[in-house]
């Protein structure tokens, strides 16, 4: 056995022990503080920029398959959703604490009463999978298409 292979198990074996007994999970943010949550939307605003500039470069290169326009359907679907998603983290600190009942649990919050916009914008802005699992499912359209495209491509 080579010192590379010895040096591999270990690693391996390393890996494993962390995985089965793992300490404090620290790579945890709770955006508590204000530079996480500006790091965050800053993430949003650039992640955004990429999708319409990638949406711009294959509607410039005018690609003809149907795969490349369910990309472009995916980055408007992510667009979308990352313009919600944007928006409910700034209504989101604008909203109390107490705002949310928890009767039963994490899984059925509630807004309080009374109802006015901040709280409509934030509920509303929850729904942000609305957006997410049709571009998702743009992206594995997208992806199926051109991996059969480019397996017809090497049959002929």
């Amino acid at each position: 056995m080579t010192p590379f292979m010895k040096i591999n198990k270990i690693l391996c074996l390393l890996l494993s022990v962390l995985i089965v007994y793992p300490g404090q999970a620290w790579a945890f943010q709770s955006h508590a503080a204000p530079e996480g949550i500006y790091v965050h939307q800053l993430a949003h605003i650039f992640f955004m920029a990429a999708l319409c500039y990638l949406f711009w470069d294959i509607r410039r290169s005018s690609f003809p398959d149907r795969g490349w326009r369910f990309l472009q359907m995916f980055c408007v679907f992510m667009v979308l959703w990352n313009i919600v998603t944007f928006t409910g983290h700034l209504v989101g600190g604008f909203i109390d604490k107490g705002t949310f009942v928890t009767e039963s649990g994490y899984f059925s919050t509630k807004i309080a009463g009374p109802i006015n916009m901040t709280k409509m914008i934030y509920y509303f802005a929850k729904l942000d999978h609305i957006f997410s699992v049709p571009a998702l499912f743009c992206l594995y359209l997208c992806l199926r298409s051109l991996y059969k495209a480019s397996c017809k491509e090497e049959k002929a």
